[in-house]
């Protein structure tokens, strides 16, 4: 059986490819999900994949991961840095969170680089563009497959 995968987004990524692209490039989240899928079906990953620019909504499919067993991506986008909701929901979860940012953020403004969702990822990439992707995916694949702890 396939070993259950959410990769969730948070606000702004449906721009992406539109938005900023001297900051984020020209890859659009559409993009982006059809080569998750390609990798998903080589890693042997059940993959759920969606996008929303609504806290709660993120928070729901959290859940959601929590209920299925899931292992999560997740690009919380602008909420890594405020939103204690998203955080206790990915806090909850038993399986290994990774989270991932197209940006180095360290290297941007002051106001993104306190992260507070990141404290309970497993894993945290960030500055590789599109790829932070399937650089997670493939970390989590390599961790699960040697039974691998949710954090740390």
């Amino acid at each position: 059986m396939a070993e259950r995968l959410f990769i969730l987004n948070g606000p702004n990524l449906n721009m992406l490819g539109r938005r900023e692209p001297q900051l984020y490039g020209r890859v659009t989240l559409p993009a982006i999900e059809k080569r998750c899928r390609v990798l998903a079906e080589e890693l042997g990953f059940d993959l759920f994949f969606a996008q929303s620019n609504a806290e709660g909504q993120l928070v729901d499919w959290v859940h959601r991961a929590y209920d299925e067993g899931a292992a999560v991506v997740v690009n919380p986008a602008g909420l890594s840095t405020r939103s204690v909701a998203l955080y206790d929901a990915l806090r909850m979860l038993d399986r290994p969170v990774v989270e991932v940012h197209l940006t180095n953020v360290f290297a941007r403004e002051p106001l993104y680089r306190d992260l507070l969702t990141a404290a309970a990822a497993w894993g945290f990439l960030a500055g590789f563009g599109a790829e932070v992707y399937e650089i997670a995916m493939r970390g989590l694949a390599t961790h699960l497959a040697a039974g691998g702890r949710p954090c740390g």
